[in-house]
């Protein structure tokens, strides 16, 4: 058997949250290059609109769809719109996701707790169990990808809440890498680093922090959206049947340092 080693998402749909900025559209980037239909999910029209004609002048065949993924009414609906527009959903990528101000642990609020659960887990879970419905339905396999944090698996001080709800992500995934097996869906997580997006750039502004993490970092930067664009690809590749339970962490070293 000749081992294939080019990526072909041809007549693949791939669905997005939070892709319309950041590393979710690094992903979509990657996806689209490879062929793949894109469908990018986010909040903000504006960002949402931009992103899908940067796509477009790139050759890309993508659609927008504005979405608040704690909402269990939109996420479906959405999912179903995709699936009538499109024909079908073969790969999700659980992204969408928010942060919090740093803030000491006795000073946190249970509000600002449940607020960011509802998007990093409530969201997580809603946009897994859609797209994971479909692709049962369909019984042709697919790919499930939760993106989670550096924080899942280190010490993030006044970010518990952030920390907490990206552990989810890993643990969420680890379950359905199992359970869906039978149904030849992959289910795998990426771990980001320090990577440029509009969630970090108030961290960008401390000298201080730049420096100190870049230096941790044996690469010596800190990523880009653009770093994840070929890991989606693989990611959402078909022909990647006996890959998923993983964990592949996208932080130039600085978790090895």
């Amino acid at each position: 058997m000749t081992a294939q080693v080019q990526t072909d998402l041809t007549g693949k749909v791939v669905v997005i949250t939070g892709g319309n900025g950041g590393i979710g559209l690094g992903l979509a980037r990657g996806c689209a290059a490879a062929g793949a239909t894109v469908s990018l999910w986010g909040r903000n029209a504006t960002k949402l609109g931009n992103a899908v004609d940067q796509l477009k002048s790139e050759g890309a065949t993508v659609s927008g769809h504005q979405v608040d993924v704690s909402s269990e009414e939109q996420v479906d609906g959405t999912m179903a719109q995709v699936r009538s527009d499109h024909g079908r959903v073969d790969s999700l990528f659980a992204n969408a996701g928010v942060s919090a101000n740093p803030t000491p642990f006795i000073d946190q609020t249970i509000e600002e707790w449940h607020a960011l659960q509802a998007v990093n887990v409530d969201g997580l879970f809603l946009s897994l169990r859609a797209a994971a419905r479909v692709m049962v339905e369909q019984g042709e396999g697919g790919s499930l990808i939760g993106v989670s944090s550096t924080s899942a698996i280190h010490g993030a001080p006044m970010a518990q809440p952030y920390a907490a709800s990206k552990a989810g992500v890993l643990a969420i995934m680890r379950g359905l890498a199992v359970e869906l097996a039978r149904y030849q869906i992959r289910c795998n997580s990426i771990i980001p680093g320090w990577v440029e997006t509009e969630m970090t750039d108030p961290m960008r502004g401390y000298e201080k922090f730049m420096t100190a993490t870049t230096q941790r970092t044996p690469i010596r930067r800190w990523g880009v959206p653009d770093d994840f664009a070929a890991l989606g690809a693989f990611l959402a590749d078909p022909s990647q049947i006996y890959h998923t339970g993983t964990e592949i962490v996208v932080d130039g070293g600085y978790t090895r340092f």
